[in-house]
């Protein structure tokens, strides 16, 4: 099975993570493509394979030399985001030539070079396009089959290399990919998540991250007699959020700033709910924010006179970076692999998270490398097999390299 055909495999199979659901996974259809990776790596011979049960896939390429070398490990996530559809994906592969992409005829849904420009940096190459219905599926299933051609690949060659640790996750898009995740028994030195976006992307800086969920409980009166006694909770959780600064939102902000995100408000006059994501790069600036976050809140109850707004602030991950630079030989391996297979290597932020953030907190230095695609989490992603393949000749790169230091 080549990358293309195991990618278009991977990628008809549904497996959305859902925020709401408390399992592990958070989604049943997550599961099926996890079985399938477990027959897959047993099949090719690989050890040590096992499936946790709760959607985490283990598996170990034994070392084949004398000495000792590194034992390096590459992650990927199963699931996909629920930020669209993904029942029916249909992958389409196109020769592209250039010009404007019809994703769906009959819809009228076409990617326009105008708008995504990026497009002619792939003249010539074989995209996968979706049929403007469903997101692909890219993120992070481009990851998955570039770390299966690579295993299977590197197994075959008999070349020599050190141990070679794979591991799959679930739920990395609802931001738990490494909730359950068996440091210990992935018996890594380091690792990399197979993660990015444009080929040649490096990325081993993160956002600090916080979600905070704030209850606001107002008193609900008909509107006729209201006067001085209506306490109208939408109302507040808007006023709330008028004292935010409105510079330090996502639409406003890029590269290291930091933002707070209204991602859901929801309630009546008696009762709201508001839930935002807080983001920030900078360590100190992140605390800064949370603490702008309270302040608001404590405003609000003291403007009232009364505990109208309870505040509830959850740290999600922080930023890497101070993990990795005391490893950076991981990202000084990773540029040289990139660089004999002829890939330009573009250390850059990133403006969200990976597995490997949290990973790295918990004892596995984890930068992220590209998968090659982009559009991800929408009907206008795309990703070609010649940048899949590119992708696996790095990881394969950085496997025997380890046996040449």
């Amino acid at each position: 099975m080549n990358i293309k055909e195991r990618f278009i495999e991977y990628a008809k199979i549904p497996t959305n993570s859902d925020e709401s659901s408390p399992s592990t996974p958070s989604t049943e259809k997550q599961l099926a493509l996890s079985e399938l990776l477990v027959n897959q790596l047993k099949e090719a011979g690989l050890e040590k394979v096992r499936h946790s049960g709760d959607g985490y896939v283990y598996a170990k390429l034994p070392s084949n030399s004398k000495k000792t070398l590194p034992k390096i490990g590459f992650v990927a996530h199963v699931d996909t985001s629920p930020d669209m559809s993904d029942e029916h994906i249909s992958p389409n592969v196109i020769h592209y030539t250039g010009g404007d992409i019809v994703l769906n005829k009959d819809l009228g849904i076409v990617m326009k070079v105008s708008e995504y420009p990026n497009l002619i940096n792939y003249i010539s190459e074989e995209l996968i396009v979706t049929d403007g219905t469903t997101l692909l599926g890219a993120d992070d299933k481009a990851g998955v089959a570039e770390i299966m051609d690579m295993v299977i690949r590197l197994k075959e060659s008999g070349e020599e290399h050190g141990d070679v640790l794979i591991g799959f996750t679930p739920d990395e898009e609802i931001g738990r990919g490494a909730d359950k995740f068996d440091v210990p028994g992935f018996n890594a030195d380091y690792a990399y998540t197979v993660d990015g976006g444009e080929l040649g992307e490096i990325e081993y800086e993160n956002f600090n991250a916080a979600s905070a969920v704030i209850t606001v409980t107002g008193n609900s009166i008909h509107p006729g007699t209201a006067k001085d006694k209506m306490i109208n909770a939408v109302q507040i959780a808007y006023e709330l959020n008028s004292l935010l600064p409105p510079w330090e939102r996502p639409e406003h902000t890029e590269k290291y700033e930091g933002f707070f995100h209204l991602t859901n408000i929801e309630g009546n006059v008696e009762r709201a709910r508001v839930k935002y994501i807080i983001r920030d790069h900078d360590r100190e600036k992140f605390e800064v924010k949370k603490a702008k976050m309270k302040s608001a809140c404590d405003f609000i109850n003291s403007k009232y006179g009364r505990n109208l707004v309870e505040c509830v602030i959850t740290d999600s991950y922080y930023n890497m970076r101070e993990i990795i630079e005391k490893n950076y030989y991981i990202i000084d391996r990773l540029v040289k692999a990139m660089e004999e297979e002829g890939v330009n290597p573009k250390i850059i932020s990133i403006r969200g998270g990976t597995d490997g953030a949290r990973l790295s907190f918990m004892g596995l230095p984890c930068p992220n490398i590209c998968t090659g695609g982009e559009n991800f989490h929408g009907k206008y992603e795309f990703i070609t097999v010649q940048r899949m393949q590119k992708v696996s000749d790095i990881l394969y790169r950085i496997c025997i390299n380890a046996a040449k230091i």
